[in-house]
């Protein structure tokens, strides 16, 4: 009998956002904003362990203060990969999965159906989510789109509305990625090692670096998922959303 795959969520945190400084010790009814992220990531069945990526104490205090598992990273990492690579040294795991540490809406049923297809095809490297979206959503930049080929594989991410809509009635309709990865530790052996592709600097989408490595993303479809946190007024409707506010923009979300 083959050993189990355990499976680890990490969450990298950090503390110095653009838009929002401080966003993971951002208060939701009486939690921070990393904490919601962490209780919904030990919710997820297949979940071995859950820890907390941060370059900062404060975040680092903040998670041991509602007992959570925090590793301190380095401050010099330039994305949530790199981040999730350092923490991969010292967490032993077959597969790894980047949940991004504001997004307190996240369902664990979509992450567990990540997991669960990861570990159902073993030839599968890298495993992401998605959505379908209207033809006014995708025109947004900050709404990552993706076309998918026969076998659920992703054959490109945009920024742009893809595909193109010249004739509406052939159109498959427009999905939305949603920004939580799973990678087995083969896979992210190898990303130092790849360079960063002129597609990825581009459109600033990381995940064009795999596909232009040859690597293949499964993407997993479901349901419309919550908004994260990425201004004041995002982290004013998510908290909306968590208190059950009608009308908040996005029903099913459930607060514990």
């Amino acid at each position: 009998m083959s050993a189990p795959q355990l499976i680890a969520l990490v969450i990298p945190a950090r503390y110095d956002s653009s838009r929002l400084p401080g966003k993971p010790l951002a208060d939701i009814h009486g939690k921070p904003l990393v904490q919601w992220v962490y209780e919904k990531a030990r919710q997820v069945p297949s979940a071995a362990q859950v820890v907390v990526a941060t370059d900062d104490a404060r975040i680092a205090e903040a998670v041991r203060g509602f007992g959570g598992e925090v590793r301190m990273t380095s401050p010099a990492h330039r994305s949530g990969t790199e981040r999730l690579i350092e923490v991969m040294e010292t967490l032993d795991a077959a597969i790894y999965i980047n949940l991004q540490g504001d997004e307190p809406l996240i369902r664990p049923a979509d992450v567990e159906r990540l997991a669960q297809g990861m570990l159902a095809d073993p030839e599968i490297a890298v495993g992401t989510l998605y959505h379908a979206i209207t033809p006014d959503e995708a025109r947004d930049p900050h709404a990552v789109k993706l076309v998918l080929g026969p076998q659920g594989d992703a054959l490109y991410f945009s920024r742009a509305p893809i595909p193109y809509p010249r004739y509406g009635a052939a159109h498959p309709g427009f999905r939305k990625h949603v920004g939580v990865y799973a990678y087995r530790r083969t896979v992210l052996e190898r990303y130092a090692s790849l360079p960063p592709s002129a597609l990825e600097q581009t459109e600033q989408l990381e995940q064009l670096r795999w596909l232009a490595a040859g690597v293949r993303i499964r993407a997993f479809e479901v349901e419309p998922t919550g908004p994260g946190v990425e201004t004041p007024d995002c982290l004013a409707r998510v908290r909306a959303l968590l208190a059950g506010a009608p009308n908040a923009g996005f029903a099913g979300v459930a607060t514990g």
